[in-house]
């Protein structure tokens, strides 16, 4: 069964050598977000089913660019699309993790 985690922590996240793992720069106790923002859990939900869906390989750190407090969360309305925010996060992580060709 594919498992993706969701750190708060980024250090903690990649020493863990979690199969899948999406990093969120958001306070302790918040991990899908601020309290009665209903959009913004979903997003980071289908955030997490995607990058179960679509890692290629597993111990990818995926950092999420949403900011606390300051970003708006549209409803989801396909369950079986990536976002945008997400299309580009992982887009990062697979090229930080390729090495480069010499």
């Amino acid at each position: 069964m594919t498992t993706v985690g969701l750190a708060l922590v980024r250090e903690v996240a990649v020493a863990a050598h979690a199969p899948r793992l999406l990093f969120v720069h958001w306070p302790f106790g918040h991990a899908l977000g601020e309290p009665g923002r209903v959009e913004q859990h979903r997003t980071v939900l289908r955030d997490m089913l995607s990058l179960a869906r679509r890692a290629p390989r597993p111990g990818l750190v995926v950092d999420l660019p949403y900011r606390w407090r300051r970003e708006s969360y549209p409803p989801i309305t396909d369950w079986t699309s990536d976002g945008a925010a997400f299309e580009a996060a992982l887009a990062r992580a697979l090229e930080a993790a390729t090495p480069p060709v010499e």
